[in-house]
């Protein structure tokens, strides 16, 4: 079944419209019913937006009212807990391309190690955020658009920039 979930999803209701369109004649459940299918565990209230790219969904799990921003590209390991906002065309990396032998080209080298990205509850992820792998968004945070973390995320923090800095703090 959830080879199945997977090719529906990929063949159809990615392409269907956002689902805050006027016209989207019931995509969000469609996609929803789908991913719920296809992830280990997505909450009955997740919302997987048009055009979400995850791989084969394998070890990604979301929370309450939580879901996947239109146009985002995200890797497992995953876990976005609950009440989480994402923005359009986020990326979430959990590896990377291997690099340690500079006498073998990168491209011949693979991929490295997979480090798991945890988003704890309650956080928002502004538009083209870009994670890297291994990174934990403690609950509560906001971060800014554009910017690129690479580092743990401490609660109630508010981070912006490239590499991304706190701002200020939530409490």
């Amino acid at each position: 079944m959830r080879w199945i979930a997977l090719a529906l999803y990929y063949l159809i209701a990615r392409h269907l419209p956002a689902s805050d369109a006027w016209y989207s004649l019931g995509s969000k459940k469609i996609r929803q019913i789908l991913c719920r299918q296809i992830f280990p565990y997505a909450s009955k209230t997740c919302n997987i937006e048009h055009g979400a790219f995850f791989g084969s969904g394998k070890n990604i799990t979301i929370g309450e009212r939580s879901g996947l921003g239109l146009n985002c590209r995200v890797q497992g390991p995953l876990t976005i807990g609950n009440h989480v906002m994402m923005g359009p065309d986020v990326l979430i990396y959990t590896r990377n391309h291997e690099t340690k032998d500079t006498h073998i080209p990168m491209m011949d080298q693979g991929d490295g190690d997979t480090k798991a990205v945890v988003i704890e509850d309650d956080v928002w992820l502004g538009a083209r955020v870009i994670i890297l792998p291994g990174v934990t968004i403690g609950k509560g945070s906001i971060i800014g658009a554009g910017a690129v973390v690479t580092k743990d995320v401490e609660p109630y923090s508010v981070m912006g920039g490239n590499p991304a800095k706190v701002i200020k703090k939530r409490k």
